[in-house]
């Protein structure tokens, strides 16, 4: 039986793996909104959203509980200016970044020998904009078909920290969760998978890649 390795270490238990997307396989850089939103104006963006912080607003867009629509118009009223949903959304989507096809290829490779799921707290318009983006620089039409199953919290209702949404993949998706591993860059996000009893791994995406960390024994 495959056994997994993550940043030397061996883990000869673990049978499922779920992914984070940004800061995983995916580079984001959340400054880079906040700079997008600063040059339209927006002078409160750091009190509104962050890498580590972000108001009710953004929870619910990233819940799937509002439309695009109430989002655009949800920033409207929160900065007081009239921004068009085309500025907005440009500026939202200013941190997704390129996804290296080598992070494809690595979970490709650890699907025949391990369940591979992935668990992203996103939204609608970050999924349209990273789905066609992916597809033009890598030539995957179907992002989502490098695992088992993707879940993403804007279609599921809930989003992570919260017990709810592993719990939820847990039991969709049969797993044990002592047989589990979670990869994530968030240690908030981290400490809500350990709290239902998953294996976890805190990647830091400045100095790590998911392609040199993991390795089979």
């Amino acid at each position: 039986m495959a056994v997994l390795m993550i940043g030397g270490k061996e883990l000869p238990n673990i049978k499922n793996i779920i992914f984070d997307l940004g800061g995983v396989i995916l580079n984001i850089d959340y400054n880079l909104t906040v700079e997008a939103f600063r040059k339209l104006g927006v002078k409160n963006i750091d009190a509104l959203f962050g890498k580590l912080h972000q108001t009710k607003l953004f929870n619910e867009y990233d819940k799937g509980i509002i439309s695009p629509s109430q989002f655009f118009q949800g920033i409207r009223d929160s900065c007081g200016l009239n921004l068009s949903d085309t500025n907005i959304d440009k500026a939202w989507n200013a941190m997704v970044l390129n996804m290296p096809k080598h992070r494809i290829d690595t979970v490709l490779s650890l699907k025949p020998l391990f369940r591979t799921f992935l668990l992203s707290n996103t939204n609608e318009s970050h999924l349209k904009y990273f789905f066609k983006r992916t597809e033009n620089e890598t030539g995957l039409k179907d992002f989502g078909s490098i695992f088992e199953k993707p879940y993403y919290s804007c279609r599921m209702g809930m989003r992570k920290p919260d017990k709810e949404i592993f719990l939820k993949v847990i039991d969709e998706s049969k797993l044990n969760p002592s047989e589990t591993l979670f990869i994530e860059d968030l240690p908030h996000n981290i400490e809500g998978a350990k709290s239902v009893g998953l294996q976890t791994y805190h990647i830091n995406p400045q100095l790590e890649d998911i392609t040199a960390l993991i390795s089979i024994k």
